[in-house]
């Protein structure tokens, strides 16, 4: 039984990584700065590794326990906490784009956290924890990007 839950919140976060890739593969079609859609493509690409590495949990549940999972500290630049969400209707510059990326992965991290901090089960805890950890990746490489290429700027 325990397993199936863990595959239903594996599916799950397969799930919300798929949105994550549909986004940008809209926000590749739509930006007006073409100078950056291959990095937007990189976050494409970062959120469909995001997947496959899902997806080999998944089998690994199959396979053995989940308690072999590691689960890494992340720095937090705390710049997402203190910036408002742009508004998607119109053009969206670069730094909204970031913008927009550092929130969703804040987000995924805090449903993550949350989702851990109410589970009873050691595993599913595991599993959570492990997911908003890499949610807490994800942000950090916007916030990377948004210190030194918005921030710094004259």
């Amino acid at each position: 039984m325990k397993d199936e839950k863990l595959k239903e919140i594996i599916s799950f976060a397969i799930q919300r990584e798929q949105e994550a890739v549909e986004f940008y593969q809209n926000l590749i079609t739509n930006v007006q700065f073409s100078e950056r859609k291959n990095l937007l493509h990189e976050f494409e690409m970062m959120e469909q590794g995001h997947i496959r590495v899902l997806k080999r949990l998944h089998t690994q549940i199959e396979q053995e326990s989940i308690t072999n999972i590691i689960i890494h500290e992340v720095e937090d630049l705390h710049i997402s906490d203190y910036i408002v969400e742009p508004s998607k209707n119109g053009e969206l510059r670069y730094q909204d784009v970031l913008i927009i990326g550092m929130k969703r992965e804040e987000a995924s991290f805090t449903l993550y956290t949350d989702l851990a901090e109410r589970s009873s089960d050691d595993d599913v805890k595991k599993l959570f924890l492990k997911l908003a950890s890499e949610e807490a990746k994800h942000k950090l490489f916007f916030e990377r990007i948004y210190d030194e290429e918005i921030l710094t700027q004259d």
